[in-house]
């Protein structure tokens, strides 16, 4: 665990110590969430209403990206289910960025080393993951990541050590005079058998920019989130979750 608690660590520090006269900000935003369902699943195939509420911060400069969110998860009978917290910090570091070579050729923007430490939640996760990610340059997409992670696994569950694939992806687009944008990630969580079977979680948002029917776009999206989640946790014992959130976000 040391290792990987090495590599984040470094991989955080690098993007953290970019000298100010030559860090290029390209992007940066911060999102407030609240999302709300009645099809979570728990252990036991017991389906739970709950409130989540996200606070996200995404950054993009030319040393490479950064993101980070945390999640409240609010139960609606306490008498039944559990409040928790749940996050993760997952900094990259671009090199063509520490190389001082562009990297860049086809479809490939870059090749990044990347790492994402992940906390709490229903697994009480302290979880290390270290590997590498590229960024694509896909038509119609406003970002399309894929990164590749050995992961160093303490969870309540006491999993084993396995292999993680993470996609991210933004598109948006415009119907008349109404602009959306289609976002989200999937993960693949190898597994070691046993009690840790493999993990497939797809959580893909549609959203309404609202400010976009009227004068003032970018500031409040609403819409749906959808979850497939199979082996919750890397549990056998959770059914395959499929829950349809409402949301609203804002951005700021």
């Amino acid at each position: 665990m040391k290792v990987f608690k090495k590599i984040l660590m470094a991989t955080a520090v690098a993007a953290a110590i970019s000298p100010a006269a030559h860090a290029e900000r390209f992007f940066g935003t911060s999102t407030l969430s609240l999302l709300h369902s009645g099809q979570y699943q728990t252990f036991g195939g017991v389906r739970e209403d709950a409130t989540v509420f996200t606070f996200e911060n995404i950054a993009a400069n030319n040393w490479g990206d950064s993101f980070f969110f945390i999640d409240r998860y609010q139960v609606e009978d306490e008498d039944t289910g559990v409040n928790d917290l749940y996050g993760e910090f997952a900094p990259r570091v671009s090199l063509s960025w520490l190389t001082g070579n562009d990297l860049q050729f086809g479809i490939v923007k870059d090749v990044l080393l990347a790492g994402t430490y992940e906390f709490g939640g229903g697994a009480d996760a302290d979880n290390y993951l270290a590997g590498v990610g590229v960024s694509w340059d896909l038509p119609g997409m406003q970002y399309f990541n894929t990164n590749v992670y050995y992961v160093d696994n303490n969870t309540a569950f006491d999993d084993p050590n396995d292999w993680q694939a993470t996609i991210t992806w933004g598109a948006p687009f415009e119907i008349g005079s109404a602009k959306f944008l289609f976002d989200g990630y999937a993960d693949y969580s190898s597994g070691v058998g046993g009690a840790q079977a493999a993990e497939t979680h797809i959580n893909p948002q549609l959203t309404l920019d609202v400010g976009s029917l009227t004068d003032n776009p970018g500031v409040m999206f609403a819409g749906i989130e959808y979850s497939y989640w199979r082996n919750k946790f890397g549990s056998r014992a959770i059914d395959t979750e499929n829950a349809v959130s409402a949301l609203v976000k804002f951005y700021f």
